[in-house]
């Protein structure tokens, strides 16, 4: 492994300041970079006590190492990658699509992700956006948070993170004003950043990185940890049909193309429930198909050709008041049509699109997923709770990835009923 100027200054510092977190900057241009926000935080070691600890550390420490040279030395631009998992195949609305067009082409080209999630109806928000790299969503999310709202980006890797900061100054001219703020570091740590306190954040986003964490139970506890009351986590990532096999999981470049750390979605969804986040509601999905002979016989070879992976962007509400599946109250909502540039309809998910004016019966669950949050005012709201009439009809355990039946992916649009 290449150990760089940069990650040996790091080290140093981290091993100097083992007390505190502490904040540097990672270029010392005397001119432009004073402007830039990143801050380091001393999340990278833990100190264990036991020999299993110390070898579950290690194992951890190893996959962060190899995540990191992945995407900081070995891809130089979005070319470089040997799958289309970390790829995003769909064509961007047209109010992103303006974002992007905004955005330096230095940060373009170094986007490694498999969807656009940053959600409807987010100006004046407060959004963090996890495993950030280069920052293409944090400058398309501070352009639709406005000058009022504020973007926060994390990452581990120094040589993504120094791309984003160093295209700070451009943005924030570019914009009009500036309103993010970079942070390095390990989302499986985010106590460690002193500025991220407990229900502080509106919206967490993060795009394709989650699947790369070894403890993804950390990162999701820590996000309903950090979310408002009616916040939410939306965002992209892969999964597979299947548990991914032990030696799958040991593969380097599998698991830096996303592939190999995926969860099987039925274990996410479990894993959502458990720390807090009981309705998961699939907003789109798309098949991946591998599209390297290499990668795929190499797959093929171990045994596991009938393994499936799924691009797909879920939605978790930060929200006690919901159930653990979706029960009937008799009730329906209203859609105004007042959500900007989705004046006839807007989806909630892949299965709750709602037409302006038209009454839409819903489960206790989506009835509190939009009265209790940022989506209230625009729509009415009909019913009580009162009576229960049991379960949702409808409501079931099956995968719920509609692309996995014809091959086509759902992204872009959403269907009609509830649950």
């Amino acid at each position: 492994m290449k150990v760089t100027s940069q990650a040996l200054a790091l080290l140093s510092a981290i091993l100097l300041n083992t007390s505190t977190a502490f904040t540097t900057s990672l270029h010392h241009q005397a001119s432009t970079s004073s402007s830039s926000s990143l801050f380091v935080t001393n999340n990278l070691f833990v100190e264990m006590t036991t020999e299993k600890g110390a070898a579950a550390a290690a194992g951890t420490a190893n996959t962060h190492s190899s995540v990191s040279t992945y995407y900081g030395e070995t891809l130089k631009e979005s070319s470089d990658l040997q799958t289309n998992a970390c790829c995003t195949a769909a064509r961007p609305a047209p109010h992103i699509a303006k974002a992007i067009s905004n955005i330096h082409p230095d940060v373009i080209k170094k986007y490694y992700g498999c969807g656009f999630c940053v959600p409807d109806e987010v100006e004046g928000m407060t959004i963090l956006d996890l495993g950030c790299g280069a920052g293409r969503d944090v400058y398309i999310a501070s352009q639709l948070v406005g000058e009022k709202g504020r973007v926060i980006g994390v990452d581990m890797t120094a040589e993504q993170l120094k791309v984003a900061t160093d295209t700070q100054a451009y943005h924030a001219e570019k914009f009009g004003f500036d309103n993010v703020e970079f942070h390095l570091g390990l989302i499986e740590k985010l106590d460690d950043i002193a500025s991220l306190k407990d229900g502080s954040v509106d919206i967490i986003i993060s795009n394709c990185v989650i699947n790369l964490c070894p403890d993804k139970e950390a990162v999701l506890k820590s996000c309903h940890r950090l979310l408002k009351p009616g916040g939410e986590l939306y965002f992209s990532d892969v999964y597979a049909s299947r548990r991914v096999p032990q030696e799958l999981r040991e593969d380097e470049v599998l698991w830096g193309e996303c592939l190999s750390g995926a969860l099987y979605w039925n274990d996410f969804q479990n894993l959502a429930k458990k720390c807090g986040f009981k309705d998961p509601r699939l907003v789109e999905d798309a098949p991946i198909t591998i599209e390297n002979k290499k990668v795929q016989d190499k797959i093929s070879e171990m045994g596991h050709e009938n393994l499936e992976f799924y691009s797909a962007t879920y939605r978790l509400f930060q929200l006690d008041c919901l159930e653990p599946h979706c029960e009937d109250y008799g009730q329906a909502v209203i859609y105004k049509g007042t959500i900007p540039r989705f004046e006839s309809g807007w989806s909630l998910d892949d299965h709750h699109y709602m037409e302006k004016g038209k009454v839409f019966p819903v489960c206790g669950n989506t009835y509190n997923m939009l009265k209790e949050t940022r989506f209230e005012k625009h729509f009415d709201f009909i019913g009580d709770w009162s009576t229960h009439y049991g379960i949702f009809d409808g409501c079931g355990t099956s995968m719920p990835f509609k692309s996995s039946g014809n091959g086509v992916s759902t992204k872009g649009g959403g269907g009609g009923g509830c649950c």
